[in-house]
């Protein structure tokens, strides 16, 4: 998997850490729905295995270390988009993360808030994501992952008809009960070929330019 880059052509050189000696605060917000959930520090070092990894990676002033996010929780920050901001002083990250990403167990250091609007579709996400990982028996998740993509492309077929047929011959509940499975079965799809929810938001926003 490939992992992001510094934007515009830029390289670790051409950041300023020497305003705030050495490190740059860096932002990290979930990627699926712009949820904030920490805020950390970089160094080169640190930048660099990020950039090397795909992996968040960050300096810790407390301990004069680099640590990976999640190296010892299995709960790690995939990163997939990087900004920087106008000085070149500060990082934002856009990161995929596998599980919460506080210690106390909260999706984000900041709690867990009240859902965004339409967020729930990242979650859904971010849970099929997980069973693809995981693979728990029992789970009616696994069970479609394990049957390949070609099982999992004939359920979104056969939910996208019931869906056709629920607007023309069904009251709304049926139709929204309908809508409801082909996207959850759209997302197992997805997520079957290594790709997710961001993945498409991302086709949409460069069609809306």
């Amino acid at each position: 998997m490939t992992s992001a880059g510094l934007p515009d052509g830029l390289t670790v050189d051409d950041l300023d850490f020497d305003k705030q000696g050495g490190l740059l605060p860096t932002v990290v917000q979930d990627v699926a729905d712009g949820r904030v959930l920490m805020v950390g520090y970089v160094d080169r070092a640190a930048l660099r295995a990020t950039l090397d990894t795909g992996l968040a990676t960050f300096h810790s002033r407390s301990r004069g270390t680099t640590w990976v996010k999640g190296e010892t929780s299995g709960h790690t920050l995939r990163v997939r988009r990087i900004e920087v901001d106008c000085d070149r002083d500060t990082l934002l990250l856009h990161c995929e993360p596998a599980g919460p990403t506080c210690h106390t167990g909260a999706r984000s250091c900041f709690g867990d808030g009240e859902r965004p609007a339409g967020s729930f579709l990242a979650e859904l996400d971010a849970l099929v994501a997980g069973r693809e990982r995981e693979r728990p028996p029992g789970s009616y998740t696994t069970s479609l992952f394990d049957g390949g993509v070609r099982r999992i492309a004939q359920k979104v077929g056969e939910e996208g008809v019931e869906t056709a047929l629920a607007a023309v011959a069904q009251e709304p509940e049926e139709l929204l009960g309908e809508a409801a499975d082909l996207v959850y079965h759209l997302l197992v799809l997805l997520r079957s070929r290594g790709l997710g929810l961001a993945d498409v938001e991302r086709v949409l926003g460069e069609r809306h330019r």
